[in-house]
């Protein structure tokens, strides 16, 4: 969450950065509540140190004779008061937590300003778009007429937009998966974590999730456990309550899950194939790091999710997200998209993006500095990279004329073959 004494002092500069957001935010109740809940705490004050002078009279009173019985009186009149005071000041206090927990991230001030997806700018490419002599297919009758894949059982099994991988479709999820894990952890820098695939409610709200996006998850009725949108979630709250000895930053941790999004109102939106599944499996890239190294990390995590493209010679293209369309919880996000033949535009694989003390805040991740201080760190998370997307993207780019679909280099030595011809 922000932090309350910024906006308090700096009430203007953050409303003008928020404002990049293209949305509605109400920030006026907050400085509201929280003016109402200063003047309670002056009042709670005031009425405590009447009440600690009063309690070194009473002695002195006793010790001279004088007759107590009005100031004991006064006295439970004071710790009435207090308490009625108290009690009330924590439901303010909550109230305001509750407010400040509805509040998104105010953006870096090189985010540019827009309203949607249209407005994000593009930074930079990798190859040129796929060409082809033959007719291309989508990634999803590739998978049908190859056996490889099937969203019917998928659906009669779980529903719409669950799909099996079946034989050498298994193997490539598999295999890809793999490859990630590998490349991150041997070449990038990152240590491997397999972390549970549900998350309790303090967790998803210490990442952003909730309370905003509720309908978007799965809940475990009569628990208080969610299954996980997103490694980001387990991952980053192994530190909540923590304080990181500074000497460690940066951490670096990727893993790998199965995501699950039920994505309430998303209907219709690349339904069709991999890109867009109610569960999916995901490389996870997680960095916690010094305030002043966060930006210069964020570009690295980028360029580590980036790798993996460039090893599988995989056309693709980076944009900076504009206000309009940026994430709840980030300050700044770089959108990696891959170009898919079929839908003969780019299609997003990866968010990285840098949340400064934003989640650290909610879920109090500090760090010691060498001068002993404590401070919020920054967390930073980036896709490296959606799984299923990038089996569909290999799919799409690596299709022969014949239906098959060759292999690439970096992945034969896991495939164990050049070429995916079938089921088997």
């Amino acid at each position: 969450m922000l932090d309350l004494r910024v906006l308090r002092d700096n009430f203007k500069t953050v409303a003008d950065a928020l404002k990049k957001r293209g949305k509605q935010i109400e920030l006026d109740a907050v400085m509201k509540l929280d003016e109402e809940r200063r003047a309670m705490m002056t009042k709670v004050e005031e009425l405590k140190a009447k009440r600690n002078r009063i309690s070194k009279e009473i002695p002195m009173m006793k010790k001279k004779g004088e007759d107590v019985t009005g100031i004991m009186m006064e006295m439970k009149v004071l710790a009435s008061q207090i308490k009625d005071y108290d009690a009330e000041l924590q439901i303010m206090s909550a109230h305001l937590n509750q407010l400040m927990m509805t509040i998104p991230n105010r953006p870096d001030a090189s985010v540019p300003a827009g309203t949607d997806d249209s407005d994000n700018k593009e930074v930079r490419k990798f190859l040129e778009p796929t060409k082809f002599d033959f007719k291309p297919k989508a990634h999803w009758d590739i998978g049908h007429d190859l056996g490889i894949l099937d969203p019917e059982i998928g659906a009669k099994v779980a529903g719409s937009r669950f799909v099996f991988y079946k034989g050498l479709g298994a193997r490539l999820e598999r295999v890809v998966m793999n490859f990630m894990l590998n490349t991150h952890t041997e070449q990038n820098g990152y240590t491997e974590v397999i972390p549970p695939f549900v998350a309790n409610q303090k967790s998803m709200e210490g990442t952003g999730q909730l309370p905003k996006f509720a309908e978007d998850m799965y809940h475990i009725e009569d628990t208080d456990l969610y299954l996980i949108p997103t490694a980001e979630v387990p991952v980053t709250n192994m530190y909540r309550e923590s304080i990181i000895d500074g000497e460690e930053l940066p951490i670096y941790r990727c893993a790998y899950t199965p995501c699950f999004r039920a994505e309430a109102g998303s209907a219709g939106r690349d339904t069709k194939g991999l890109i867009r599944l109610h569960q999916f499996n995901k490389v996870e890239l997680v960095k916690f790091t010094r305030p002043e190294e966060s930006y210069l990390e964020l570009e690295k995590l980028v360029a580590n999710a980036e790798s993996i493209l460039q090893i599988l010679q995989i056309p693709y293209r980076v944009v900076l997200l504009c206000g309009g369309d940026l994430g709840f919880s980030s300050a700044k996000t770089y959108d990696i998209e891959v170009w898919m033949p079929s839908y003969g535009r780019y299609v997003e694989i990866s968010s990285c993006s840098n949340f400064e003390d934003f989640q650290a805040r909610r879920a109090n991740i500090r760090f010691r500095d060498s001068d002993g201080s404590l401070k919020y760190v920054h967390t930073l998370n980036g896709s490296g990279l959606a799984v299923g997307r990038t089996v569909a993207a290999i799919m799409e780019n690596y299709q022969q004329a014949d239906g098959s679909i060759k292999v690439p280099d970096a992945l034969r030595p896991y495939m164990g073959r050049e070429v995916i011809r079938g089921i088997k």
